[in-house]
């Protein structure tokens, strides 16, 4: 995994979450996660289901619910420390599937290498209001410490823009994610092909 990794928000999208991923497709991207974190159960398979349809050939994650994931044959989940388990996640999805976990120092990301998680959601590095309970950023000197103890991919999210993309990167993360900085701007498609460029 190395590039942007997409998020949907119903929140800051302007046109949909359907036309974003789409948007978000025609620059490249290679992984999308659907969080949907207000819906009920029903809805959030409805458009799992539609997005999942969108996303044929790359891989498509499914924010905290397992169930979902399960129900529409996803790549796999991202979980948050609150959630269910890495060691439950797997047992229900099986080896095959992609299991994230947003990780917020240096201990979570140990214990879930050691659990089994496939890559690690390192947040927040800088302040970030897309998220109200993100916590206290961790800075580029978070993902300096995990990425020298820890072998897993390494996804850096919380407060990520264009001027400060630059120093994440160069630090070694695989993946960044900058929701509120792409999904805000009146072009989609060419402010995330802008943190693209950053990986070249």
């Amino acid at each position: 995994m190395r590039g942007f990794y997409f998020t949907t928000d119903y929140s800051l999208s302007r046109r949909g979450i359907y036309s974003d991923v789409k948007d978000a497709l025609k620059a490249g991207v290679k992984i999308v996660q659907y969080r949907n974190k207000t819906a009920g159960t029903e809805i959030l398979l409805k458009e799992a289901l539609k997005l999942k349809k969108l996303c044929k050939g790359i891989k498509f994650i499914i924010n905290d619910r397992v169930d979902i994931a399960l129900a529409v044959d996803a790549s796999g989940v991202h979980l948050g420390q609150e959630d269910l388990s890495i060691v439950t996640a797997r047992k229900l999805l099986g080896k095959g599937k992609i299991i994230g976990i947003t990780v917020h120092n240096l201990k979570e990301a140990k214990k879930a290498q050691k659990l089994g998680a496939d890559y690690l959601g390192v947040s927040p590095i800088f302040s970030t209001a897309t998220k109200k309970d993100a916590g206290k950023p961790g800075g580029i000197k978070l993902i300096w410490e995990i990425k020298k103890h820890v072998s897993l991919p390494v996804v850096a999210i919380g407060g990520i823009n264009l001027s400060n993309a630059q120093e994440v990167v160069r630090v070694g993360v695989d993946m960044l994610c900058a929701i509120s900085a792409v999904l805000k701007s009146r072009n989609i498609t060419l402010g995330i092909k802008k943190f693209q460029c950053l990986f070249r």
